[in-house]
């Protein structure tokens, strides 16, 4: 097995590495000037097909770069919303879309001249989606959708949602469709709320109101909108926490060196063997977590189901960023806590990893269910 990147593919790391540690934060910049950015750096349509836009890059490509972008970007907000973007909202979009609705709306995607949001998530609706209480009716060549859509990324700033609706609620999940719904549909309201983690991530509860969508505005067909949703958790639960391996990098590499320069008792922390070996116990937990994204992308880039590799993962990922995270507040002591070079943010950032896009108990379940449990 051939563990080495072919030239693009590292010029690529690098660029955006590159690029991403050189922006502004939220404080200088507003959301839409940073967007910009990410569309120029080809981030929000990497994996989105050229023709469409995008790169058309694979799942291990994609991987890669948007390692980078966590490596490079302190701002985990800033990478959770343009990622959730990209594989939530742009892939459903190309991989299931109408071919005239992916021309119009994914190079406005890709570009960042758009923003997208995903509106899966109500409040009786997280980790069971088959209990959606959103519906969507047909009337003539236009289907009606009313509900209340909770926890949506983007959703103050987005252009254009993917909703998740049940447009036939006695067939439970086979009776869920996704639509393309553009922000400007009458009867579409979003209420915009602040939240502990990811903050610089807009959120908001999305509500629809009798809002008319064309029948074309279907993704797939009536009925495979749970499919089409588990099939862009692929894209998310690989792609996008390969950011978070970029992350713990980032606070592994701040760590070593703190650890090197802090001097107690006439010595440095780091010949302290709770702190050396700590440090190598987490190096460890973020190289193993990394093969194993790597492996899962891999197999789905063959075109293999790979559920218990992606579940597995994005398991190994977000609790090993965790960790990391815990550790950096931890060692870094007092400035670990304070706002500004403190990195107490990025602990709590981490720990949402291990809710969305699936909890950790819920990829153990799929780890179990096909180990045939």
């Amino acid at each position: 097995m051939d563990f080495g990147w072919h030239p693009a593919a590292q010029a690529d790391f690098d660029r955006v590495r590159a690029e991403a540690a050189g922006w502004p934060d939220r404080t200088g910049a507003s959301l839409r000037e940073l967007w910009r950015r990410c569309g120029d750096a080809g981030l929000l349509g990497y994996s989105v097909p050229a023709d469409l836009g995008g790169s058309g890059h694979g799942f291990l490509d994609t991987a890669r770069v948007m390692e980078a972008f966590g490596r490079g970007c302190p701002d985990m907000g800033l990478v959770f919303a343009s990622l959730a973007h990209l594989f939530a909202c742009a892939m459903p979009i190309a991989e299931h879309g109408d071919e005239r609705v992916r021309a119009r709306v994914l190079p406005l995607l890709a570009s960042g001249e758009w923003v997208g949001a995903n509106a899966i998530t109500e409040e009786d609706a997280g980790s069971d989606v088959t209990a959606l209480r959103a519906t969507a009716r047909a009337d003539g060549d236009h289907y009606v959708l009313d509900g209340v859509k909770s926890f949506v990324s983007n959703a103050p700033e987005a252009d254009v949602f993917v909703v998740y609706a049940s447009t036939d609620p006695g067939f439970g999940h086979l009776g869920v469709t996704g639509f393309v719904v553009r922000r400007d549909v009458p009867g579409l309201s979003v209420r915009p709320f602040e939240k502990a983690v990811l903050g610089t991530c807009p959120a908001g509860e999305v509500r629809f109101e009798g809002c008319r969508v064309p029948a074309s505005h279907v993704l797939g067909v009536p009925g495979q909108g749970a499919a089409i949703f588990q099939s862009s958790m692929r894209w998310e639960r690989t792609c996008l926490f390969a950011a978070y391996l970029g992350q713990a990098g980032r606070l592994l590499e701040r760590c070593v060196a703190h650890a090197r320069q802090r001097r107690q008792f006439g010595r440095a922390i780091g010949r302290n063997q709770a702190v050396s070996h700590a440090i190598a116990r987490l190096h460890g937990r973020v190289e193993a977590a990394r093969l194993l994204l790597w492996r899962a992308c891999w197999r789905l880039d063959r075109g293999e189901r790979a559920g218990a590799d992606v579940a597995g993962a994005k398991l190994a990922v977000s609790e090993a960023a965790v960790d990391v995270a815990a550790f950096a507040v931890r060692v870094l002591g007092g400035t670990g806590v304070r706002v500004g070079p403190g990195v107490a943010h990025e602990l709590l950032d981490a720990l949402a990893a291990t809710t969305f896009s699936g909890t950790s108990e819920m990829q153990l379940e799929q780890v179990a269910k096909e180990l045939g449990l």
